[in-house]
C-alpha cells in the first residue's frame, strides 16, 4: 500500500473504510471452510466487517510507537526514582492463529534527567500490541522502544496475558497466563535495583 494511501485511510472513520472486494471475498472463503453459508441473512454483511475490524486490530502498524516518547519534561523537581505505570490493560492477536491476546502490562523506567507524560507508556505499548505479534517480541519492543527514546538510566517491562490459542483451541485449557519480562540497564545489572521494581510491579 503506498503512504499516502495508508495515511488517507488511517484518518478515515473505521466505520467508512471502503473494503476491496477481493478482501471480502477471501473472508467468505473462511467462512464456507468453516462449515457455514456467507450467504445466509446474518453472514451477510460479516466480510466487510471483519474486514473493518481487523483494520481496527492492526491498527498500530500505521503508527510509529516511538512518537509519542518525543515530547519530555526536564523540571521534575530532582525527582530520580522509578517510575512505574502498572496493570495497563492491552489486547494484541497472536501471528501464529490470529487469536486475541489479552492481558496487561507493567512499565517502568529510571528517569536520568526527564520524565515523559505517563499516558504516553500505555501509547507505546499499544502501538506495538495492535499488530500481530508474539508476546516475548512485544514485551522487548516496547522495553527497547523507551530505552532507544527515553535514554533513561533502567527500563522493566513485564507483560501478563492469556492467549486464545490456547485457551480456545488446541490444548483448550482456560484460565492460565503468560509471564514475560525485559529488564534492562540498571534493572538488569543491580540487583538490588531490580528487586525493587519487580516488587513495586508486584512480582
Amino acid at each position: 500500500m503506498a503512504k499516502s494511501e495508508s495515511s488517507d485511510l488511517a484518518s478515515t472513520p473505521n466505520a467508512k473504510i471502503p473494503v476491496p472486494d477481493e478482501i471480502q471475498e477471501a473472508i467468505r472463503t473462511l467462512i464456507r471452510w468453516a462449515g457455514d453459508d456467507p450467504a445466509r441473512e446474518g453472514l451477510i454483511d460479516t466480510p466487510a466487517r471483519v474486514a473493518r475490524a481487523w483494520r481496527e486490530y492492526c491498527e498500530g502498524y500505521q503508527e510509529d510507537p516511538s512518537v509519542h516518547l518525543a515530547r519530555v519534561f526536564h523540571e521534575v523537581g530532582g525527582y530520580e526514582e522509578i517510575v512505574l505505570l502498572k496493570d495497563i490493560p492491552f489486547q494484541s492477536h497472536c501471528e501464529h492463529h490470529m487469536a486475541p491476546i489479552i492481558g496487561k502490562a507493567a512499565i517502568a523506567y529510571l528517569p536520568n534527567q526527564h520524565v515523559v507524560g505517563i499516558s504516553k507508556l500505555a501509547r507505546v505499548l499499544h502501538g506495538f500490541a495492535r499488530r500481530l505479534q508474539i508476546q516475548e517480541r512485544l514485551t522487548a519492543e516496547v522495553a527497547q522502544c523507551i530505552w532507544d527514546h527515553l535514554k533513561p538510566q533502567g527500563v522493566a517491562v513485564v507483560i501478563e496475558a492469556q492467549h486464545g490459542c490456547m485457551t480456545g483451541r488446541g490444548v483448550r485449557t482456560p484460565g492460565v497466563g503468560m509471564i514475560t519480562s525485559r529488564l534492562m540497564g540498571v534493572f538488569l545489572e543491580d540487583h538490588r535495583s531490580r528487586k525493587e521494581v519487580m516488587s513495586l510491579m508486584g512480582y
